[in-house]
């Protein structure tokens, strides 16, 4: 039941939903689980959440375009960015606030979903690891 737990919070906090996932992470690691495998279930958790964002900005664009909840020229400005930065701003993916977006954007722009899921996964992982890297700091 942790590990559900931990997945689904970790899941749901990487989608456009409010949330966090390292504090149930922490506690789990308190509770001495096994490590790698929280790492594992974390990672794919939210990189699963991400990937959410990714197939919305992906599907929902001409929706959110024809419906004017998002602006042409909004769009064209996030593609051009996105083309000149994209694998570079994915790694920050694991942000609080802009991580979010990023995979949003990624998806409107139709970036190679096989690098997005790479990338995120890489970036979310990285993330968990130094927030085990803390807890070991200080327990």
């Amino acid at each position: 039941m942790n590990f559900l737990s931990l997945f689904l919070t970790s899941f749901a906090s990487a989608t456009l939903l409010p949330g966090g996932s390292e504090a149930l992470f922490v506690y789990l690691l308190s509770e001495h689980l096994n490590p790698i495998l929280l790492l594992v279930v974390a990672t794919i958790g939210n990189t699963l959440g991400s990937f959410v964002n990714y197939i919305l900005g992906k599907y929902a664009t001409d929706f959110a375009l024809s419906k004017g909840y998002m602006k042409e020229k909004h769009l064209q400005k996030a593609t051009s960015l996105f083309e000149k930065y994209g694998a570079w701003s994915l790694l920050f993916s694991w942000l609080p606030i802009i991580g979010d977006p990023l995979t949003f954007v990624a998806g409107i722009v139709h970036y190679a979903w096989w690098k997005f899921v790479l990338i995120v996964s890489f970036a979310k992982l990285a993330r968990y690891i130094f927030v085990y890297l803390g807890f070991l700091a200080i327990s």
